[in-house]
């Protein structure tokens, strides 16, 4: 990723002031108008969209990637509909089938007018059918063009979230943990490199019936709810690594130079746990969640996604941390969390020029209403790079930790998984990790998937 990228992404995912809600009008000067100015804007925004419904001409329909919102984007739709008249349909494709539920609805009559790629290479394969963003109004709206999925000077892709992952904790268990004889540190501001989460680890392992937990982490599912977790963010931490050691933003053949390090995270995850490695395959992201939720893991990997589930199933805000996570890379004493962006709309450009308008109308109001930003900023938790998420401050107490670790001078982590070669890399890199977990297969198959799939599947998309 180029150095400018990662830098906005950085400071556009952190900085206390980007970390709000929204308001006003669509226009570029309307981060500095008054609310009366914003009112009346947001009021002629409704009206034009109410105009064009009145005329019966087009329609809405969006391919939700993100599972955990999909309740929260029916919501949002029911509301803009009531508003205007205009159909929005969201569909949400199930975890870890988006790719294939995209094939199968872009080939239907009715197909999305709006769906998402998540990033260049997810663009290399959608954007013959990705409608050029340059003079759209939703586009206008972004913080900075690094926003922008580009493809020559056709702007194809918009992010419309920056995330950020780690190692989340619960503080209450890991409290308890500091006050007893055994503990090998007394505050968490000691875990800061992958020996000291090692030790930790262990040590909760070793007296989880006194701390009354079931395991140090949570179980590591690796069905499609959960594996992405560890063979796509996971595995982002030895290609960030290899990425920055050779000065490169991507390549066509990793070399796995840092894939010992993968094996030690690995290995903790799935030995310092709520289950035995041989059951993986059974264990879901539901799981894992529900096991952090009751307190039976102290560690879980996840993201600020991560908060409305663990919210919902009643943890409190201040029960929660993050860690980054360490795979014993020298100087990572100084790493922050995981930030970037995977989530890119796209419009269909084959869609009815109806369907197009539609679709953009809505996207615009959903990045500058108050209704859509309230909605995206403080229901779904997001960070998002539009001009207009200015005025409400983030809820999402994840995400103000991650915001902590940038203030105090951490370098975050970049998400080169964006630039993996294909979806099968993913698929046979999550299979030998599992068979590596269960005992029916060793770590070479692991290296095998990674670095000489890498280099097939590299090969077989770019031919």
């Amino acid at each position: 990723m180029k150095k400018k990228l990662v830098s906005t992404l950085l400071c556009a995912a952190m900085a206390v002031s980007l970390l709000a809600g929204c308001g006003g009008s669509a226009d570029t000067s309307a981060t500095t108008d008054t609310a009366t100015e914003g009112t009346d804007a947001a009021a002629e925004e409704t009206e034009a969209a109410e105009e064009t419904a009145s005329a019966g001409e087009g329609k809405v329909y969006y391919l939700n990637f993100k599972p955990e919102q999909a309740d929260d984007w029916t919501a949002l739709a029911a509301k803009y509909t009531e508003q205007t008249g205009v159909p929005v349909d969201v569909q949400t494709a199930a975890s870890g089938t988006y790719e294939s539920t995209l094939k199968s609805e872009i080939a239907k009559t009715d197909a999305p007018t709006l769906f998402q790629v998540n990033g260049p290479v997810g663009l290399a394969s959608w954007k013959d059918y990705c409608l050029d963003f340059s003079d759209t109004d939703v586009y206008k709206e972004l913080k900075s063009d690094d926003f922008a999925l580009k493809d020559g000077d056709e702007i194809k892709g918009i992010a419309y979230v920056v995330e950020t992952y780690g190692i989340i904790y619960n503080a209450d268990i890991l409290n308890t943990y500091f006050g007893k004889d055994y503990a090998v540190v007394k505050s968490v501001d000691e875990i800061n490199s992958f020996d000291k989460l090692k030790a930790v680890a262990d040590s909760i392992q070793e007296n989880k019936d006194d701390l009354g937990v079931k395991g140090a982490f949570t179980s590591a599912g690796m069905d499609s709810s959960s594996d992405w977790r560890f063979k796509t963010h996971l595995a982002n931490l030895p290609i960030y690594y290899e990425y920055k050691e050779d000065g490169i933003s991507s390549t066509p053949a990793i070399k796995g130079t840092y894939l010992d390090n993968y094996k030690a995270i690995w290995d903790l995850y799935i030995t310092d746990a709520t289950c035995d490695p041989a059951v993986l395959s059974s264990k879901t992201g539901e799981d894992a969640t529900a096991e952090f939720a009751l307190g039976e893991a102290v560690f879980y990997q996840n993201g600020t996604w991560a908060y409305n589930d663990l919210s919902t199933n009643g943890m409190s805000d201040e029960s929660l941390g993050m860690l980054p996570i360490y795979i014993g890379v020298e100087g990572e004493e100084n790493q922050g969390l995981c930030t970037g962006s995977e989530n890119y709309w796209c419009v269909n450009k084959n869609a009815s020029e109806a369907d197009i308008q539609a679709t953009l109308d809505f996207l615009k109001w959903v990045v500058t209403s108050e209704e859509g930003c309230t909605a995206l900023s403080q229901d779904m938790g997001f960070v998002c790079p539009f001009k207009a998420f200015d005025n409400y401050p983030a809820t999402n107490p994840l995400i103000n930790i991650a915001n902590d670790y940038v203030s105090s001078g951490k370098n975050s982590v970049a998400w080169t998984f964006t630039t993996m070669p294909s979806e099968e890399w993913k698929n046979g890199v999550g299979s030998a990790l599992l068979e590596y977990a269960q005992g029916t297969g060793d770590w070479d198959g692991v290296v095998t998937a990674f670095v000489d799939g890498w280099a097939s599947e590299y090969a077989a998309a770019n031919n």
